[in-house]
């Protein structure tokens, strides 16, 4: 993909009423204009993942190429939006995060797009999914589309943590709202396969993005494990939703070269089982050799969901 003009990135730190943590803020992430004549006005407006922050300035790069204005936000307690002495990526509920999405709205209408393009990754597609379905109205307006790189549908678990140890672990959230298991069941494999210090070739913060995750908090899996019942029991989003995952998962616990092609942190089966429970018109798209994160794949496997993307995008923005 050919550029005209150098990225340049902006930053405006959104802040909130204090929380149980204290002082809260999120980060909202502008790239720079399109050029002129190529805007189309239509905003795309990037939500992370868990473990996560905004770092795929190439992603951003290629809306921007298509005319598109792009625009991230950091969730509270991730990446940039960090405070100290809070607890990462804390949550007790999904609905903690609308309001970072509903001003994050507002600001980009206020700034001039006419539309937006609701992109979720993994837990953020999770939340990008829930909140385009009940999110308040008016933000809700000004969504024309949702597309879900990977969304966090269901746990990656077996029969015993989804029917015992999950649900034993958000009851004791309930009295106890810290309660954690110091290191979280991510594979540092994923990372590792991502980051250009190990096997990969993108180079993030680790300090926004530990290899090593985050202590996992009983809180944030009811908070997930709610939204996913929400999803479960079906959701009414009003607009067409893209849902895209790899063709393949991989679970194995020591390196394999398999995982530069799969998604070695969710089963993509139940991406593809829960999808058609988000709305009346849902698209589903495997990505063949695409891993989790689908734009972070090799660049032809990257390049191919990229083209699936602008594709539907183009059949559902000229509808």
């Amino acid at each position: 993909m050919t550029h005209t003009h150098v990225m340049e990135f902006t930053h405006t730190t959104l802040t909130f009423p204090d929380d149980y943590d204290g002082p809260v803020v999120a980060t909202l992430i502008r790239a720079s204009l399109p050029p002129e004549g190529d805007d189309t006005g239509c905003a795309v407006l990037y939500v992370h993942g868990y473990v996560d922050y905004f770092f795929q300035t190439h992603m951003a790069e290629a809306f921007v190429a298509r005319g598109y204005r792009f625009y991230a936000v950091e969730l509270r307690k991730y990446g940039r939006s960090m405070l100290e002495g809070q607890h990462p990526n804390f949550a007790r509920s999904m609905y903690e995060y609308y309001p970072e999405l509903t001003e994050s709205i507002r600001r980009i209408r206020q700034e001039g797009a006419t539309e937006i393009v609701l992109l979720g990754h993994s837990t953020g597609g999770l939340l990008a999914a829930l909140y385009a379905d009940d999110g308040p109205a008016e933000a809700r307006q000004a969504i024309r589309c949702v597309v879900l790189n990977s969304p966090f549908l269901e746990f990656n678990a077996s029969w015993f943590e989804r029917q015992i140890e999950i649900p034993l672990a958000t009851a004791i959230s309930v009295v106890f709202p810290f309660a954690h298991k110091r290191r979280n069941k991510l594979s540092p494999l994923y990372a590792h396969s991502v980051h250009r210090d190990f096997r990969g070739e993108w180079d993030f913060d680790t300090r926004l993005k530990p290899i090593e995750g985050v202590p996992l908090y009983f809180s944030w899996l009811r908070a997930v494990r709610n939204g996913q019942r929400r999803v479960k029991r079906g959701l009414k989003i009003a607009v067409p939703v893209l849902v895209m995952s790899s063709d393949r998962s991989w679970s194995g616990t020591t390196w394999d070269d398999a995982l530069f092609r799969t998604d070695s942190v969710l089963n993509v089966e139940d991406i593809r089982r829960y999808a058609p429970n988000l709305g009346p018109d849902v698209t589903y798209m495997q990505v063949e050799g695409g891993i989790h994160d689908l734009f972070l794949s090799r660049k032809p496997v990257r390049e191919a969901a990229f083209r699936l993307v602008f594709d539907w995008l183009d059949r559902m923005l000229d509808e």
